[in-house]
């Protein structure tokens, strides 16, 4: 079994590209340090360095190395943060990524409640309907509306949304109220449209219900949920929005009641490598307690 002092010291030595220099990181003398490389070698049997005069430079068998050392020790690092965190507050960065629409409408009006719990936490949000890569470190957390199938991410599942079909009191008065989908072809529709990545599957479910209808007509395509919102308060036409985004003042009126567009689960995402992370832990159980409330 290799040795991990050893292996200590050859990460050092490679990290630093000179026997002076890892000394000094790890307070050890030059010739100490030289003792462990050229034990090392010996011990596997292959040459880890070239060594010329500007310094030393890793075989192909010690890059080999070195890759899994550094995966190595950046992971202990990790697990020794980890298990800092876990025994102290809550505290430090922690980005969160999800849709804009669930973002901006959701997410944000809830968030001042958690950091009154957790005022040491600096939050980062990054609204974005295409998906930031967590293995990556794009983010930490993610809340997606469709099932991960990374096998390196914890998913728990968060709340489901509910869609329905809305439409301003105004335009209402001026074109009707649709009774049947069939009736949809006297009517504007806003939609999502294929441009873009859809903040959800299934996000023209209209369009596919009228289509099938034969009823299609849409007016205005906006690939953003937020502007499709908008776009219905100021009387353009008839058009999905999850219910979460539609206020209780009688701004917009759901329409074709007996039509429930798709339930949209909700997920709650981070790396395997930060199970133990007490700020992702936080964060989860304060958003969980929201979607019960």
């Amino acid at each position: 079994m290799m040795d991990w002092d050893k292996l200590r010291v050859f990460h050092a030595v490679a990290e630093a590209g000179s026997l002076t220099h890892a000394g000094e990181v790890l307070n050890l003398s030059q010739s100490a340090v030289s003792r462990q490389i050229s034990a090392l070698e010996e011990s596997l049997g292959v040459p880890l360095f070239h060594r010329h005069a500007r310094g030393l430079m890793l075989t192909e068998q010690g890059d080999q190395l070195y890759q899994t050392a550094k995966e190595i020790f950046t992971k202990l690092a990790m697990a020794e943060a980890m298990l800092v965190e876990g025994r102290e507050t809550p505290k430090g960065p922690l980005k969160v990524t999800t849709t804009v629409a669930f973002g901006s409408q959701w997410l944000t009006p809830r968030l001042k409640s958690f950091l009154d719990l957790y005022p040491d936490i600096a939050l980062t949000l990054l609204l974005d309907d295409d998906d930031l890569d967590l293995s990556m470190r794009e983010a930490d957390v993610a809340i997606r509306m469709s099932p991960e199938r990374q096998p390196d991410l914890i998913q728990r599942h968060l709340t489901t949304i509910s869609t329905s079909l809305y439409a301003a009191p105004g335009y209402l008065k001026e074109h009707g109220l649709p009774e049947s989908i069939e009736d949809l072809a006297n009517h504007r529709l806003v939609v999502y449209g294929e441009d873009g990545h859809p903040p959800f599957p299934d996000v023209n479910w209209l369009l596919r219900l009228a289509n099938a209808a034969g009823a299609a007509r849409h007016t205005l395509t906006i690939n953003d949920t937020n502007g499709i919102f908008r776009a219905l308060e100021d009387g353009l036409g008839i058009g999905s929005l999850p219910d979460y985004i539609v206020p209780e003042d009688g701004s917009l009126i759901r329409v074709l009641t007996q039509v429930d567009g798709p339930k949209v689960p909700a997920y709650f995402l981070y790396p395997e490598e930060l199970r133990h992370s007490k700020r992702i832990a936080v964060l989860r159980d304060f958003l969980l307690k929201q979607v019960e409330a």
